[in-house]
């Protein structure tokens, strides 16, 4: 089959299409044509060097697929060759050919796209448990969604107005704000602009929100605690300004927040297969009917993978970037 691969980390410009072998399923998994991977943060953060897969996934990127069922393992049932279904994978994405575990297999809903169904899965699950699992939001609480014109910002956002919660959101440009509020943001703030802990501070009347979702880490991290209510909510999504920082002890316990980390790709199986029935059962009919949707803001070739990576690096994006197989 052909694949993504790179020998040697670095920019984009290392990616390129190479022969490799067909992965072979286990007893549990099923071997899908993929028709459609999408690029995650994770992804660009292996291609550096700095993300190396869990043991036994594959070393391809790619961290979600959508395509149709060539071959089934031995063990599964209710699945067969053809059908159309998308997932989460720990790796082999970026392949004509990827095995996923039947369990964590999601039918396409009718009249879908491949692009739109490969869009799903990642973004979908995180807004999933950092809002709900995790952030336990609830209607009429306020919630601040950081990198909001993300994949996991477009879900979330979505997922949030479902459940009649209040949405405060930011951004990069005004533009990418405007189309946040189409989504059911009540109100956004362009970071680059003003200090959001001082928007945050306004548009509450000095209350703060019960939940924040933050990618950015340390660049965030004195921001974010102010900007929480007592008793608020922190959960970190993502590292992207910064690992360690120095911590205000007394704030913590005087406001009594809790602080929640999470991660996607190192779970054990079973977890993955717990978010994803959450998922099935909760979220896959609001998709399927329509009420929420997966946003694809560019679709590219498997074969221009560097050019998607360096859309994606520029920030360029509102919503999930998508490779074509």
């Amino acid at each position: 089959m052909q694949a993504v691969t790179f020998t040697t980390p670095g920019g984009p410009e290392v990616l390129h299409l190479a022969t490799a072998p067909d992965p072979q399923p286990t007893a549990e998994q099923v071997v899908v044509r993929v028709r459609a991977t999408a690029l995650n943060r994770a992804d660009t953060l292996q291609r550096r060097g700095l993300y190396p897969p869990p043991p036994g996934e594959s070393d391809i990127l790619g961290l979600e697929l959508a395509g149709e069922v060539e071959r089934v393992g031995a063990a599964v049932t209710g699945i067969a060759v053809g059908d159309r279904v998308c997932g989460l994978v720990g790796g082999g994405g970026y392949a004509e050919k990827a095995v996923l575990d039947a369990r964590m297999a999601i039918p396409i809903p009718a009249g879908w796209s491949f692009a739109q169904a490969a869009a799903v899965p990642e973004v979908f699950f995180t807004a999933q448990e950092t809002l709900f699992t995790l952030g336990d939001l609830q209607k009429d609480e306020t919630v601040l969604i950081h990198a909001a014109a993300s994949g996991v910002g477009t879900a979330g956002i979505q997922m949030a107005r479902e459940v009649g919660a209040r949405v405060l959101v930011t951004a990069g440009s005004e533009d990418k704000i405007r189309r946040c509020l189409e989504l059911g943001a009540t109100a956004g703030c362009n970071y680059k602009e003003r200090d959001f802990a001082d928007w945050i501070k306004e548009v509450t009347n000095g209350q703060g929100v019960e939940l924040i979702e933050d990618f950015i880490g340390a660049g965030y991290w004195n921001q974010n605690l102010q900007s929480l209510k007592v008793s608020g909510r922190l959960v970190l999504v993502g590292l992207m300004g910064g690992v360690k920082v120095e911590a205000n002890l007394q704030l913590i316990m005087g406001k009594r927040l809790q602080i929640f980390g999470s991660v996607l790709r190192s779970r054990p199986l079973a977890d993955k297969i717990d978010i994803t029935q959450r998922f099935r059962r909760r979220w896959l009919p609001l998709l399927a009917s329509g009420r929420i949707v997966p946003i694809v803001d560019r679709t590219f070739p498997l074969a221009q993978a560097a050019e998607a990576h360096r859309y994606m690096e520029e920030n360029r994006n509102f919503g999930k970037i998508t490779l074509e197989v």
